[in-house]
Formats: C-alpha cells, sequence, structure tokens
C-alpha cells in the first residue's frame, strides 16, 4: 500500500526528536504544495512503518 498524505488532526503530545539535515531536506521537499505541515507527515510515516514492516527475526512482534 501506498503512503498517502492525510488532513487530519487528532490529539498530541510534544516530543523532541532530532533528524538528519539531509531527511529533514527531503522531507520539506515531499510535503511541498502539498498543505501539510511537518508534523503531519512524520507522524502519518510513523503510523504507516509499523503496519508495513516485514515481519522477521529482526522485527519484535507481540
Amino acid at each position: 500500500m501506498a503512503f498517502k498524505i492525510r488532513h487530519e488532526r487528532k490529539e498530541t503530545e510534544n516530543k523532541t526528536i532530532r533528524f538528519p539535515l539531509r531527511l529533514i531536506q527531503q522531507i520539506e521537499h515531499a510535503i511541498e504544495g502539498d498543505g501539510v505541515t511537518f508534523s503531519t507527515f512524520v507522524i502519518q510515516a510513523c503510523e504507516y512503518a509499523p503496519e508495513n514492516m516485514e515481519k522477521g527475526p529482526s522485527t519484535h512482534q507481540k
């Protein structure tokens, strides 16, 4: 399933995270003209990742 940006808001809490400069530039380029914030993109990417990870011995399974 392809990653698709949604325009929605949810209850949130602030967290501080450091991003490599190159990744920041890639994200900003990806969202340019889409009317979404950096945070919206990152949150949705983080939601997408666990649901689409390959299962294997190196991943944590409950």
